[in-house]
C-alpha cells in the first residue's frame, strides 16, 4: 500500500517519527522505493530473420576467433539481407536456426546456413555481451534458452507411416474458437506417436502446406489421399505461445528431425589411375524444367563405385558447398580444383521427389560435415585449424613462419 512521512516530530524516547499521508507519498529521501534494475541489455540475445532472394546471398562473413572459439559476423554488406535483419559486424553468433552453435565445428556451422534454403535465423550477442559473458564465466547455452522461456522446445518434423491395423495412429482436432488452429490426438504406441507425435500437438504443417490456411475437412481429404505416409510439423502448445512473443515463424528449417526418409548420403573419393570413374551429367527432372546435376555411368571398380555412388543419383554438395543451384562448368572445375581427393553428397532420385513435394532442401538435415577430414589431429588430440604460411628472403636464405588467422566463410 502506498504511504508517504506527512510530518516529522521528535517522540518521547528522542527518535524521528514520521505520519504518513497517502496522497502525497514519501517525504523522506531515506524512504525512496525504487524499481528492480533493468538487465544489462547487451547481455540480452537479439533474434535476426534473414530473407534472401534465389541466387542471392546473405550478405556477410562468418568468422571463427580461435582465442574464444565462438563466431563473430564480420563485413556485413550495405543492403543486404543481413544489414536489413539488424544484424551488426562484430555480433556472435550463439544459436542458427534455434540450435545451439557455439560449441560446434566451424565447417558444420557453415553447412548450416549454407542448407538452410532463403531463410536464415541467428541468434546474437552484441561483441561487448559476449566478452562480458565468456569473462565471468556465464553459461551461453542457458542465456540462449532463457531468451525463449523456460517450456521452449523446438517444432518437429515427423514422417508417419501408415499401419495397417492403425493407420496413422492420430486424430486432427480443431482448436476450439480459433479458426484455422488444429491439435493431434494419438494412439498409445501407433505410428505418429512413435514418429515424435504426442497428443495435444500443435499441427503447423501437413505434406508442404500450412494448415491454418485449410478446413477441417480439407485436412481429412488430404489424409485420406496421402498413401501409405504423410509429413507433419508440429509443436507443443506452450512452445507454440513462445513463439508468438517472438514473433518467431514456425517452420521446418528451425524443426527438430524425426524420422524422415531418404537421407543424402555423403561420399569420400579418392583418384584412381583412370580419375574418379563416373559421369557429371546435366539433366532436366521429368515433367519439369528444372535442371538437376545426376551421376551416371559408374565404372566397375571405380573409386566411385567403391564410395557407394549409384547411377541416377543426384548431386548435392561439393566437398560441402551446395551446388543444385550452380552451373555445370562450375560444379566441374569445383571438382578438378579439389585435387586427389573430392567428397560428394547426393541423393536417390525418389529422395529429390519427397524434399521436393516439402518444399526443403534434402541438405538440411544432413548433420554431419563432409570437411571434418581436412582438419588435423595435433599429438595432445586438440584440433588444428589450417594456418597461413609467409615466406621470408633473408641474408641467409628463405625461412618460414606461420600465422594463426581465423577461419572465414563468405554467406
Amino acid at each position: 500500500m502506498a504511504a508517504r512521512l506527512d510530518s516529522a516530530h521528535h517522540g518521547e524516547s528522542g527518535l524521528i517519527c514520521f505520519t504518513f499521508n497517502p496522497k502525497e507519498g514519501i517525504d523522506n529521501p531515506a524512504l525512496v522505493i525504487t524499481d528492480d534494475p533493468e538487465p544489462d541489455q547487451s547481455l540480452v540475445p537479439r533474434l535476426c530473420q534473414l530473407k534472401r532472394l534465389e541466387g542471392q546471398r546473405f550478405g556477410f562473413y562468418l568468422w571463427m576467433d580461435q582465442s574464444s572459439r565462438g563466431f563473430e559476423v564480420r563485413d556485413v554488406e550495405p543492403w543486404s539481407p543481413a544489414e536489413h535483419s539488424g544484424l551488426r559486424d562484430g555480433d556472435r553468433v550463439l544459436e542458427v536456426n534455434e540450435e545451439y552453435v557455439n560449441n560446434m565445428d566451424f565447417y558444420r556451422v557453415v553447412r548450416k546456413i549454407q542448407s538452410c534454403g532463403l531463410l536464415l535465423f541467428l541468434l546474437v550477442l552484441r561483441r561487448e555481451g559476449y566478452q562480458q559473458a565468456v569473462s565471468t564465466g556465464m553459461d551461453l547455452q542457458t542465456l540462449a534458452k532463457a531468451s525463449k522461456g523456460d517450456c521452449w522446445s523446438r517444432p518437429r518434423l515427423c514422417h508417419i507411416s501408415r499401419h495397417l491395423g492403425h493407420g496413422l495412429g492420430m486424430t486432427i482436432v480443431p482448436v476450439q474458437g480459433q479458426k484455422g488452429q488444429y491439435m493431434v490426438r494419438t494412439v498409445t504406441d501407433g505410428p505418429a506417436e512413435k514418429a515424435g507425435v504426442c497428443t495435444g500437438d500443435r499441427l503447423i504443417w501437413l505434406n508442404g502446406v500450412m494448415v491454418s490456411t485449410l478446413t477441417h475437412s480439407t485436412l481429412n481429404r488430404i489424409v485420406k489421399k496421402s498413401g501409405d505416409s504423410v509429413t507433419v510439423l508440429v509443436i507443443d502448445s506452450e512452445s507454440e505461445s513462445c513463439n508468438v512473443r517472438r514473433k518467431m515463424p514456425i517452420l521446418p528449417v528451425v524443426s527438430e528431425c524425426c524420422s524422415l526418409p531418404h537421407t543424402a548420403k555423403t561420399m569420400h573419393l579418392v583418384k584412381g589411375h583412370d580419375g574418379y570413374g563416373f559421369l557429371l551429367k546435366q539433366e532436366k527432372l521429368a515433367g519439369t524444367q528444372l535442371k538437376v546435376h545426376v551421376l551416371r555411368e559408374v565404372d566397375v571398380g571405380s573409386p566411385a563405385e567403391g564410395a557407394q555412388m549409384e547411377n541416377g543419383d543426384l548431386l548435392l554438395a561439393v566437398n560441402g558447398k551446395p551446388v543444385e543451384s550452380m552451373e555445370h562448368e562450375n560444379i566441374v572445375r569445383e571438382i578438378r580444383q579439389s585435387g586427389d581427393k573430392v567428397t560428394l553428397t547426393s541423393i536417390s532420385l525418389p529422395g529429390r521427389d519427397f524434399y521436393r513435394k516439402l518444399g526443403i532442401s534434402p541438405l538440411l538435415f544432413h548433420d554431419k560435415s563432409p570437411l571434418q577430414d581436412d582438419r588435423q589431429q595435433t599429438a595432445d588430440g586438440c584440433l588444428s585449424y589450417p594456418t597461413v604460411c609467409v615466406q621470408e628472403r633473408e641474408e641467409t636464405g628463405s625461412g618460414f613462419h606461420s600465422d594463426c588467422v581465423p577461419l572465414s566463410q563468405e554467406l
